[in-house]
């Protein structure tokens, strides 16, 4: 393809990224560091550092994801050892069950923990059937300890995240650096910790960035569990008077900081593979077959962990089938009245239109950018493609609370893009947050399907006549094709359920997607838990089907599209 071309998607996407991503950064900055003068201040900044209720929100928001993050990486790590490393029973099953916490947002399976750990849930009914708890007594275990349930529901649903980096960097170890430490005497635990996680730890800190930042600044899990002292839920309830209070800018401008500097610092200090990976290497004789007891763990270790991190899924199943859930183990009737209602209430139809139009939309968008971003990048010498290839990769590291904040304070009245106010209709604005959040994964896929294609086919269609366009259209296009798919099904599952841009920029009944209609829901009084879980269960089955297509055309390249 021809240098001007490349030059010319450089220049659109630059745009693209100037007037939707930095744009919106640029106006909390402003927010939160100008004067109504028009002078640059750091006093809102100091009297928000110096409210002991703001950095009890920081303090508790970091915390939170600190402990997320190593809840989730004491999940992953042993079982991507095991699963690589061992043959044992059930392991294709088991491995693909493994990726099941990422069919449900966090705060749709909070829904379900609630349910099973309330002070009248299952855990406790359980408690009193097994005369272990005294009769009329009960524990409400995370009422009193919101922040270790907000910790553990995060960490169950994120830590495949780590698991698809991890499983993916142990494949790629050279095999002689492990072989070289054997035979010097360098066995077991030792061998691991001094070859092994060295060599996997780029993959470990890819995985864990994006879980430390998703749940730094998760919201819909704080607001299910009522925890307000976590600055994405000061952030949202600041909302209501965006226009005449400063500190809710500068609240995000916090956020916005931390953010980037852990992406930054991870992607620094380990974003290139150690000398010991191999793009293709393989372990000398593949997983290693186990005595039949060890098998048996190993089985046991797999299906322990996927049985305590679908909870959360089976909480909200059992909800969705129930009449009515109180004070018991299980619910006593059942009925598949909620699941109508769930396609037929007023809030759910018009969502669950919604989120396909936005969802639909928002992956065309990212399928044309993504391939022509990845071609400028791989294929072209165009100056400035890494440049392009950072800002592609950047909204991995931007919350997706920041941008919608973002996005509502450029379209305030009076703002050069009040038109896309989404007061009156979000639609656009939010079609556009979905393309910029979801926009790496399909540059990802793109990237990785021209790397692993020889441009000698193009050259060849073009020395046959065929114009450059053309010849990557015809040639290059349908052999990455299944990388397209899996960037593209990724792109479209996860922007159906997207949570803090639905949440934020949808401020009418009429054009609330699937996540907002849930919370909404959860939040009525009567049979709108039910009909909230009955939508959840739906949403479940969709993103269930999408992930099992990804892991289908992908396997263990999985993990490569969750990268920093």
């Amino acid at each position: 393809m021809s240098q001007s071309f490349a030059r010319i998607v450089f220049v659109v996407t630059a745009a693209f990224f100037a007037a939707f991503f930095l744009w919106p950064v640029l106006q909390i900055l402003r927010g939160g560091f100008i004067d109504a003068d028009g002078r640059l201040t750091f006093a809102y900044l100091v009297a928000l550092l110096g409210d002991p209720i703001y950095l009890a929100g920081l303090r508790n928001s970091f915390l939170l994801a600190g402990a997320a993050t190593t809840l989730a990486l004491l999940v992953a790590l042993p079982l991507a050892v095991v699963g690589d490393r061992f043959l044992f029973p059930a392991k294709g099953l088991l491995g693909s069950l493994v990726l099941i916490p990422m069919i449900l947002p966090p705060f749709v399976g909070a829904i379900g923990i609630k349910q099973i750990f309330g002070q009248y849930g299952a855990l406790n009914a359980l408690l009193h059937h097994l005369h272990l708890l005294a009769p009329g007594a009960t524990i409400d275990w995370f009422a009193t300890h919101q922040f270790w349930g907000i910790a553990v529901v995060e960490a169950l649903a994120l830590y495949p995240i780590i698991y698809l980096n991890a499983i993916a960097a142990l494949a790629n170890i050279d095999p002689a650096m492990e072989e070289a430490a054997q035979n010097l005497g360098c066995t077991g635990l030792r061998r691991f910790r001094k070859i092994t996680l060295p060599l996997i730890r780029p993959g470990l800190f890819a995985g864990g960035t994006i879980v430390f930042i998703w749940a730094f600044t998760e919201l819909g899990t704080p607001l299910i569990f009522d925890y307000g002292r976590v600055t994405s839920v000061q952030i949202y309830y600041g909302l209501k008077d965006i226009g005449a209070n400063p500190f809710p800018f500068a609240l995000v401008a916090v956020m916005l900081a931390c953010s980037v500097a852990i992406y930054a610092i991870s992607k620094g200090l380990f974003g290139r593979a150690p000398p010991g990976m191999m793009a293709k290497a393989t372990h000398a004789g593949g997983p290693r077959t186990l005595p039949p007891g060890a098998a048996w763990l190993c089985t046991a270790l797999f299906a322990g962990v996927t049985f305590v991190a679908v909870l959360p899924h089976l909480g909200v199943i059992l909800v969705a089938f129930s009449q009515g859930w109180y004070g018991t183990v299980v619910p006593h009737t059942y009925t598949l009245e909620n699941f109508r209602l769930a396609l037929g209430h007023d809030l759910t139809v018009s969502s669950i239109a919604n989120s396909l139009r936005f969802a639909s939309i928002s992956t065309v968008v990212d399928l044309i950018l993504g391939v022509a971003i990845a071609y400028v990048v791989v294929r072209s010498r165009v100056a400035g493609r890494q440049v392009l290839d950072f800002l592609a990769m950047l909204p991995l590291a931007v919350p997706g609370l920041v941008l919608a904040f973002g996005y509502l304070a450029m379209a305030q009245e009076g703002k050069f893009f009040a038109f896309l106010n989404p007061v009156r209709d979000p639609s656009i604005l939010l079609i556009i947050a979905y393309s910029v959040r979801r926009l790496p994964y399909v540059v990802r896929s793109a990237a990785a399907g021209f790397q692993q294609t020889s441009e000698t086919l193009e050259e060849a269609a073009q020395n046959l006549g065929c114009p450059p366009l053309k010849a990557v259209i015809k040639i290059t296009l349908p052999l990455i094709m299944a990388n397209l798919i899996a960037g593209g099904l990724l792109a479209f599952a996860f922007a159906m359920l997207e949570v803090s841009d639905s949440l934020i920029l949808a401020q009418k009944q009429a054009f609330y997607p699937i996540t907002k209609a849930i919370l909404e829901l959860f939040q009525l009084l009567g049979d709108g838990t039910f009909i909230a879980s009955a939508l959840g269960v739906w949403a479940m089955a969709f993103l269930g089907l999408t992930i099992a297509g990804l892991s289908l055309i992908l396997g263990k390249k999985l993990g490569a599209l969750f990268r920093v």
